[in-house]
């Protein structure tokens, strides 16, 4: 790990837990969905940085890979509201992820999911089992009255990549990794009330490149344009208009990538049984040194 990227992990952090608490701030009852998500993607470039992945806001049942489509909105009122937010600094990557509870019902939910990821971070260290960490997420959570969701995981952040190894598990998976010097990774608990499993259903929301390869239409070849702009981080249709090209022209060219697999798209991942999910998230850094910091974690309210 060179001396930059230390420094620019720790400062993307910082700027993700200062965007993630200038977000929460937003989602109260009444507010708009839209309205929010917006006020938060210009706070990140008013920050100096870019997205890592767009920011989603996940609602109820639904763990992540939630967004509306750019004409649609909503005004939150008593749901269980899931914020994960990503920022790039210089090609080095902050993720964390809090959950708001506006009906007043299910703080306790909320309460297991913060307390595993305390608990996960304070044993973080150099050659600990990475299983251990999600022993301590599941029995944390346990402990609470829940469970964890085990499809759904922790991982490593790279320049540039949002989803890198290690992966960090939510429960012991018995897997050999441990914590060597150098890593940088998210710790990403996930807690609910039902089954502890999710799966992908609906439209895709959030899309990733595949392939450069020229599609056919003039209009999927001037997206593929502009994805190529976002040096292969995640991205989501309200990214590719312009103002000019009409949603449904957009739409149809995202479609036809898709098609042609130049893209892949992730659908909203939704809770088994239907229970409510609270998600709690923060980026690790473990320095040559075996020196660790939580970048996301000082300014978390």
């Amino acid at each position: 790990m060179n001396k930059s990227y230390k420094q620019n992990f720790i400062r993307a952090g910082e700027l993700a837990g200062q965007v993630r608490s200038f977000g929460k701030a937003l989602i109260k009852a009444g507010a708009s969905y839209s309205e929010v998500l917006h006020k938060i993607r210009h706070k990140i470039f008013e920050l100096g940085a870019i997205p890592a992945f767009p920011p989603q806001i996940a609602l109820n049942e639904v763990a992540a890979h939630f967004l509306l489509r750019p004409n649609e909105d909503i005004v939150f009122s008593d749901q269980v509201v899931k914020l994960d937010v990503g920022v790039c600094y210089q090609g080095a990557i902050g993720d964390c992820a809090v959950t708001i509870d506006l009906s007043g019902k299910h703080q306790k939910l909320v309460d297991a999911a913060e307390a595993a990821l305390l608990q996960a971070e304070q044993i973080v260290k150099v050659g600990l089992p990475i299983r251990e960490i999600g022993r301590v997420i599941e029995e944390t959570i346990k402990s609470h009255g829940f469970r964890s969701i085990k499809n759904l995981s922790g991982h490593g952040l790279g320049p540039y990549k949002i989803h890198t190894s290690p992966t960090i598990p939510n429960y012991d998976d018995y897997s050999k990794g441990v914590i060597k010097p150098g890593m940088t990774f998210a710790i990403e608990p996930f807690a609910t009330d039902g089954s502890g499993l999710i799966y992908e259903e609906g439209r895709a929301a959030i899309f990733s490149l595949l392939s450069t390869r020229p599609p056919r239409s003039e209009t999927a070849r001037l997206l593929l344009t502009k994805i190529r702009t976002f040096n292969g981080l995640p991205f989501a249709t309200h990214d590719l208009l312009d103002g000019k090209t009409p949603l449904l022209q957009v739409e149809l060219g995202l479609a036809e990538l898709l098609k042609s697999g130049s893209i892949a798209g992730y659908g909203p991942l939704i809770e088994e049984k239907g229970g409510l999910v609270a998600q709690a998230e923060n980026s690790v850094l473990v320095d040559e040194d075996g020196q660790v910091t939580i970048t996301t974690r000082a300014l978390t309210p």
